[in-house]
């Protein structure tokens, strides 16, 4: 089982694009999101695909940890999951920034329904980890239910 501890926040302005060293789009979708767990299928530049089985985070608490779940599965598979979803397609780029001491910002630019939102993750190696936080780096919304991709996919 993998855990995966992430924060999440807004970025502020331009300056981090100079510093991408690849990027992928990513169009995603939830057949499920209720209980315990959401399943999400998501499709990478077209060519290749994954299910993803991820629990909530704590109630009243960041949700920084999270146990998750991920599998490869035929692409054309996956296209016909995408027509199984519950709400909307999540469409976005996905750019890679490094950060330092081995670790990688992915800043993600939406399109479609969520045009002009643009969101910077990074994954930890434990929930107590300093993060030195660039300039680009607004507020944290690692707790706020409104920024995940499940709530997202629900038109938030």
């Amino acid at each position: 089982m993998a855990i995966e501890i992430e924060r999440k926040f807004l970025v502020e302005g331009e300056g981090w694009r100079g510093a991408v060293v690849a990027k992928k789009r990513i169009r995603q979708a939830y057949l499920s999101n209720g209980g315990k767990a959401g399943v999400r299928i998501r499709i990478i530049d077209e060519d290749r695909a994954k299910l993803t089985i991820k629990s909530r985070g704590k109630a009243g608490g960041k949700a920084l940890s999270r146990s998750e779940f991920e599998y490869q599965v035929p692409l054309e598979d996956a296209r016909a999951m995408l027509e199984l979803r519950r709400g909307l397609i999540i469409d976005k780029v996905r750019h890679l920034v490094p950060a330092g001491g081995g670790r990688t910002w992915e800043i993600d630019v939406f399109a479609g329904e969520h045009e002009g939102l643009v969101l910077a993750e990074i994954e930890l190696g434990s929930a107590e980890e300093a993060v030195d936080l660039p300039e680009w780096i607004g507020r944290e919304v690692t707790s706020d239910p409104r920024y995940s991709n499940a709530a997202l996919a629900q038109g938030g």
